[in-house]
């Protein structure tokens, strides 16, 4: 908003400016073409130039004190310095009107001064309105550092909403381990910051003290937002004290999201496109499996059931009923070959995959993506979270149909623990090594898969 009403002051700037001066000068608006175009060139450079240096930050636009007078003639000085170079390059200078351009020279900035401190007062208003939120973020740390940081403040510094906080809960006597009141407090805050779908997590301790520090992050790895350490209160206290100069954002980060915003974008953009392009293609495929299931027993032709998605956040999968049973709970035993519970269709439908077809509605609704770690019912989750430590850090991303552990042979039936830790094996070399091209990639081999390959049932 800030960078639009810039641009939009400095080229109502040129047309007042320079046509101010030429009817003074002239009487008419003959020669004021050079001048207007020269608006928004200048614009556009003020503001590129106040993106690249953060004058328009909304942490910048939020302080109560800051050098926005300075700053912006300061911009607007070199920004005339570009437009003289590129006008000598262009050997056009001679067609300015150097009236008309110091006039515009002139304007600009005090428009843009005193638009910007109105900006600033309904900025201020939208933020006490509570129209202006940043970052969805959970606090979580020692009682003092909690205490000393009120929501306006990390919204005016850190551009942070608070959504939550939680108290570290500590009375060891500085052992390596963490004690079970500390882990429980830890895992209290991990599981604030998914009911409450928070963007990140936000620690607040003291930097003295290493050893929470260290045993925090270490238990945080297991949640896929991304983690900062805010200053302690002693930092802070440098910020008021005028023979230092601090940044409004000094903090540490602790751990960094599995996939930028860019790369969620793309990611994002390939499941949109993709399932809707197999839903269209496919719908007369699915119908045959509906009528064919309805017919070969009863029930309905839909089977959902419970899975754990991005951040451990349940979700209903949905699949072509290839079973007899409709298992949900505690207890769900993974299909076997000649399984008795495998209906006649289902068996067909498993061996082609058929059956996970309807799993592309789940892509649309944004619970899965064509490519990711293979989602497992609850109960399986929760025994191999417990037999295998990086079992959970699957979770840091969304869920697949298909996955690069079911182009490695990791598909079907995994009985033995070994099996399991390969396909957890496959999925965390898949998060840490993701690209646009290696999800075309595994797509490409899952349809190579599917023919050549027969250990699903």
């Amino acid at each position: 908003m800030l960078a639009a009403v810039d641009a939009a002051v400095i080229m109502l700037a040129s047309v007042f400016g320079g046509g101010l001066y030429q009817i003074l000068a002239y009487g008419d608006l003959n020669h004021l073409e050079p001048v207007l175009s020269a608006g928004p060139v200048a614009a556009l450079l003020y503001v590129l130039l106040g993106h690249s240096t953060g004058l328009y930050d909304l942490r910048e636009a939020l302080a109560k004190t800051t050098r926005d007078v300075g700053r912006i003639f300061a911009h607007w000085s070199l920004v005339g310095l570009l437009l003289a170079l590129l006008a000598f390059l262009m050997k056009s200078g001679a067609s300015f009107s150097r009236g008309s351009v110091v006039c515009f020279g002139a304007l600009a900035p005090v428009l843009l001064v005193i638009c910007r401190r109105l900006a600033k007062r309904r900025v201020s208003v939208m933020v006490a309105e509570g129209q202006v939120q940043g970052r969805r973020a959970i606090l979580f740390g020692s009682r003092e550092e909690l205490a000393s940081l009120e929501p306006e403040v990390l919204l005016e510094r850190y551009g942070l909403s608070e959504v939550g906080r939680v108290t570290f809960s500590s009375r060891s006597n500085g052992g390596l381990a963490m004690t079970a009141e500390e882990s429980s407090s830890l895992e209290r805050a991990i599981a604030v910051a998914r009911e409450r779908v928070a963007e990140e997590i936000v620690l607040a301790f003291p930097w003295s003290d290493t050893r929470k520090i260290e045993l925090v992050r270490d238990g945080l790895r297991i949640s896929p937002l991304p983690t900062q350490l805010l200053p302690d209160r002693r930092i802070r206290s440098l910020a008021g004290n005028p023979a230092y100069r601090l940044r409004n954002s000094l903090s540490v980060e602790i751990q960094r999201g599995p996939l930028t915003g860019p790369e969620q974008f793309f990611k994002r953009a390939l499941d949109i496109v993709g399932a809707s392009i197999g839903l269209i293609l496919l719908a007369p495929l699915m119908l045959l499996s509906a009528i064919a299931i309805k017919l070969d027993s009863p029930g309905p032709v839909l089977f959902r059931q419970r899975r754990n998605g991005f951040n451990a956040m349940q979700f209903s999968i949905f699949k072509f009923r290839t079973m007899t049973v409709m298992e949900d709970g505690a207890n769900v035993m993974q299909a076997q070959r000649f399984d008795p519970r495998v209906t006649k269709v289902g068996r067909s439908l498993r061996r082609t995959s058929i059956d996970e077809i309807p799993q592309l509605i789940n892509v649309l609704r944004g619970e899965m993506s064509l490519v990711g770690p293979r989602p497992h019912a609850l109960a399986h989750d929760s025994h191999f979270g417990q037999l295998l430590s990086d079992y959970a850090f699957r979770h840091h991303v969304k869920p697949g149909i298909t996955g690069w552990a079911q182009v490695n042979g990791y598909r079907g039936e995994t009985a033995r623990l070994e099996q399991m830790k390969g396909r957890v094996d496959c999925d965390l070399w898949y998060i840490n090594n993701w690209s646009l091209s290696l999800d075309l990639k595994i797509l490409l081999l899952t349809c190579l898969e599917l023919v050549r390959r027969n250990n699903a049932y």
